[in-house]
C-alpha cells in the first residue's frame, strides 16, 4: 500500500466471495483469479487427445524422423493387424499410401466385430485385448491406438467384415460423421484409412522409406506373413537372421547363428567393425532404446562365450563387433513411455511370470553353449576376433586411461560444452527423446546457438576448426585426439549406446565448402568407430536458411501481410514458408533458392535480400527460429547397399590425385550471361 492509504493492524482485507473480482493487489501482488464451478470443465475422450497428443504418441513432427507422430498412428493401426495374425487369423495385410499424405491398412483378419466398431475406435480404455486369454502376446493393450488415430486425423474411415456383413463409420477430427451397415462378399476383416490432421501435424509427408523399413520389421518377426505396400510384396522366411542380413554395413566374420525357442527368437554373428549393435524387440514392437531384453541378451552371450572359451576375457572384447538381434513375447508388457521404444517390464508376465533376466539368461546359455561345442569352427572364429579386440584395446589402454582422466577433469569445466538439464538416459519425465545435442564449428556458432537453445533439451558442443580425418586410422586416435576424447565423453558411447545422453547428435556447420567438409568429416568419426549411432538413426544435419528475404508491412500493406501470414499456415503449399515478423518487417527465411523466388514474388518487386555465409552471422533472435518447433534436420541413414567401406576410401582416403583429376573432368562452369536489348 503506498503512505495515502493505511490500514490498521486490526483491520482486515474481505476476502473476494467464489466467483466474484479477485479485489486490490497487495504489495505489488496480483490478486488471485476468478476460480468457480463454471471453470470445471470436461472433456471427451477426443478432445483430451486432440489437446495433449504428446500423451498418447509422442512428438508431433512432419514426417522428416522415423520416429514422428505420423508412424507412431500407422503403427498403431498395423499393431491391431499383427495381432490378428499372431492369433492365426489373417497372413495378409495391405497398405497403401496415397500422395504421402494418406494411408490405409487392410487385415484378413476376424474383423472388429461389428456391434462394438463405433466404441473401439472413438472411446479410451475400449478393446478386446484387456483380457489376456483372446490376446496373449499383444502390444496394443492400453486401449489407445485406434482412439488417437481417429482423434488425430482430419479424415479417418473404418469398416469391419464379418460373415457377409460390413459396418463402415466415418470420422472427421474424432467426431462421427457417418455410420452405415450393409451386405458385403469382401473377405473378413478390418480396413483403416487416416489422414493426419495437419493443422497438427504441420506440412507433414509420409516418407516411403521409413514405412517399408517399418514393415519390413514386422515381417522379419512374423514369419508367414506377407504385406503388401503399394502392390511390392515383403515378407521374410528366415526371420532375424534376415533382420542382421539386411542390416549389416559388413561381412560377416562367420554364418549368422540363428535360434528360436517359446516365445523367443535370437541371430548374432561377428563383423569387423567397432562397437555392437543390437535389434531388439517385444511382441513385435521395435525398442529402439531397448529395455530389460536388450539389457539381459548382450550380458548372456557375452557369459556364454566367456565360460566356454575358459579364459578371462573382458565383456566388451566379446561384444566388440557384435550384431544381434533378440524378440520376446510375453504378457501385458510395460513400456517406459506412450512410444513404446524401452521396455520396462521385469517379468513375462504380470502374476507368476519369471523374470526377463531369468527367461532369456536361460534360453541364451543352453542353447548358445550347445552351438558352440557343435561348432568348433564358429567358435574358434569368435575367439580369435575377441583376441584380436583384446590386443587392440590393451595396445591403447595407456593412452586410453590418460584420455579418461583427462575428459573427467574437463566435464567439471568443459569450455566445449554447454550442456542441457535433462538428458536421454533419465529415470523420469517425458523430455527425453526431446533431448539434442549441437556440434557446432567455431565460437561464433556455439555462441549464437547457446543463447537461442532450450536449456532443457537443447546441448551445444563446439568444435575448434576442422576436426581430424580419421578415416583408417585405429580407435586410439579417439584417445589421443582431445576433441574426439571430449566429445566421446560427452555423448557418453565410450562403452556402447545404453549410456547415450542425447536422442540426437546434429551437426550444425555453415553452408559452404568449408561446413560440408566439416560434416564429411565428422560424419567419418562415427561411421569409422561408432557406427551404430547412425544405423539407430541418432545423427543429423541441421539445415539452416540460405537466405533472408525480408520487407516492410507498411510498404506491403495490411492486406498483402494478411495473406502471406495466411500462407504460411497453408499446410499444402509447394513451397514451404517460414515467416517472422515484428512491427515493422515481415522476413521469410528460405532453405532453398526455389523458396528464395517464392519469398522474392511474395514481397513485392524490390525486398532486402541477405545470403547467410556462416551460422555466426545469424542473431540468436533469429536462430531460436531454426531450433524451435519448427527445426528442419536431415538424418544421417546408413544401408547396406551403401557400401560404405568403398566410399569412405575414395571421398575420405588418400587417393589425392584420383579425386582431383574426378573433379577436373567432371567440372561444369556456369556463365551469366547478360540479356540481349532487345531495344
Amino acid at each position: 500500500m503506498d503512505k495515502n492509504t493505511t490500514q490498521s493492524a486490526n483491520e482486515t482485507t474481505p476476502l473476494p466471495q467464489e466467483g466474484q473480482g479477485g479485489g486490490v493487489a497487495i504489495d505489488g501482488v496480483s490478486p488471485l483469479a476468478d476460480y468457480g464451478a463454471e471453470d470445471i470443465k470436461h472433456l471427451s475422450d477426443m478432445e483430451h487427445i486432440r489437446l495433449r497428443p504428446g500423451m498418447y504418441i509422442g512428438r508431433l513432427g512432419d514426417g522428416s524422423h522415423a520416429e514422428d507422430g505420423i508412424y507412431v498412428l500407422l503403427k498403431e493401426v498395423i499393431d491391431n493387424s499383427i495381432d490378428e495374425f499372431k492369433m492365426n487369423a489373417g497372413k495378409r495385410i495391405e497398405v497403401d499410401m496415397d500422395e504421402n499424405v494418406r494411408v490405409s491398412v487392410r487385415d484378413y483378419g476376424r474383423g472388429i466385430p461389428l456391434a462394438a466398431l463405433i466404441d473401439a475406435v472413438s472411446m479410451l480404455n475400449t478393446g478386446g485385448k484387456y483380457d489376456s486369454k483372446a490376446f496373449q502376446k499383444s502390444v496394443g493393450l492400453n486401449g489407445v491406438g485406434l482412439k488417437a488415430v481417429n482423434a488425430l486425423s482430419s479424415h479417418f474411415e473404418v469398416y469391419a467384415v464379418r460373415d457377409g456383413e460390413m459396418r463402415r463409420a466415418t470420422f472427421e477430427k474424432g467426431q462421427l460423421v457417418n455410420d452405415e451397415t450393409q451386405k458385403t462378399e469382401e473377405e473378413n476383416g478390418t480396413y483403416v484409412y487416416f489422414e493426419p490432421d495437419a493443422s497438427l501435424f504441420k506440412h507433414y509427408r509420409f516418407q516411403a522409406e521409413f514405412i517399408e523399413n517399418l514393415l519390413r520389421n514386422y515381417t522379419y518377426l512374423n514369419t508367414g506373413l506377407t504385406i503388401i505396400f503399394n502392390g511390392r510384396r515383403i515378407l521374410s522366411r528366415n526371420g532375424l537372421s534376415d533382420l542382421l542380413t539386411d542390416r549389416m554395413t559388413n561381412n560377416p566374420l562367420y554364418e549368422i547363428v540363428h535360434m528360436r525357442g517359446e516365445d523367443i527368437e535370437i541371430a548374432f554373428t561377428h563383423c569387423n567393425q567397432n562397437g555392437e549393435e543390437y535389434y531388439s524387440f517385444v511382441n513385435g514392437q521395435h525398442t529402439t532404446l531397448g529395455g530389460t531384453h536388450q539389457a539381459a541378451f548382450k550380458k548372456y552371450i557375452a557369459e556364454v562365450i566367456k565360460d566356454y572359451s575358459s579364459k578371462n576375457f573382458d565383456y566388451s572384447d566379446i561384444r566388440n563387433g557384435l550384431v544381434g538381434a533378440i524378440s520376446i513375447n510375453i504378457q501385458e508388457p510395460l513400456f517406459e513411455s506412450q512410444t513404446k521404444v524401452k521396455l520396462g517390464s521385469l517379468t513375462t508376465a504380470p502374476e507368476g511370470g519369471v523374470s526377463i533376466d531369468k527367461f532369456i539368461g536361460d534360453f541364451v546359455k543352453e542353447q548358445v553353449d550347445n552351438y558352440l561345442h557343435r561348432n568348433t569352427d564358429v567358435a574358434n572364429i569368435i575367439i580369435q576376433k575377441v583376441q584380436d579386440s583384446e590386443r587392440e584395446r590393451k595396445a591403447m589402454a595407456g593412452v586410453a586411461k590418460l584420455a579418461r582422466e583427462r575428459s573427467k577433469k574437463a566435464n567439471l569445466h568443459n569450455r566445449k560444452l554447454r550442456d542441457c538439464r535433462v538428458h536421454l538416459t533419465d529415470a523420469k519425465g517425458d523430455l527425453q527423446e526431446d533431448t539434442s545435442i549441437f556440434i557446432t564449428e567455431g565460437d561464433s556458432a556455439s555462441g549464437s546457438i547457446t543463447k537461442s537453445r532450450d536449456v532443457n533439451t537443447q546441448a551445444v558442443f563446439s568444435l575448434r576448426g576442422k576436426p581430424l580425418n580419421c578415416f583408417g586410422l585405429t580407435k586410439k586416435v579417439v584417445y589421443e585426439n582431445e576433441e574426439f576424447n571430449l566429445l566421446q565423453a560427452a555423448l557418453n558411447i565410450e562403452d556402447g549406446l545404453d549410456g547415450l545422453r542425447y536422442n540426437k547428435v546434429i551437426v550444425a556447420t555453415d553452408a559452404d565448402v568449408d561446413g560440408m567438409h566439416i560434416r564429411l568429416l565428422m560424419i567419418t568419426f562415427f561411421l569409422q568407430f561408432f557406427p551404430e549411432l547412425i544405423k539407430k538413426g541418432h545423427v543429423y544435419i541441421l539445415q539452416t536458411p540460405l537466405f533472408r528475404v525480408r520487407a516492410r508491412k507498411s510498404k506491403l500493406g495490411k492486406n498483402k501481410v494478411k495473406e502471406l501470414q495466411e500462407a504460411a499456415q497453408d499446410q499444402e503449399a509447394k513451397v514451404r514458408r517460414q515467416i517472422s515478423e515484428n512491427a515493422d518487417f515481415i522476413t521469410q527465411y528460405c532453405y532453398s533458392e526455389e523458396e528464395r523466388l517464392q519469398a522474392i514474388s511474395d514481397m513485392g518487386p524490390d525486398p532486402e535480400i541477405t545470403r547467410f555465409k556462416g551460422l555466426g552471422e545469424i542473431s540468436p533472435e533469429e536462430f531460436k527460429t531454426f531450433i524451435g518447433p519448427d527445426i528442419r534436420l536431415e538424418q544421417v541413414s546408413l544401408h547396406k547397399a551403401d557400401n560404405v567401406g568403398e566410399l569412405l576410401e575414395y571421398y575420405m582416403g588418400k587417393n589425392t590425385m584420383e579425386r582431383q583429376n574426378f573433379i577436373i573432368d567432371n567440372l561444369v562452369i556456369e556463365e551469366d550471361l547478360a540479356e540481349e536489348d532487345t531495344d
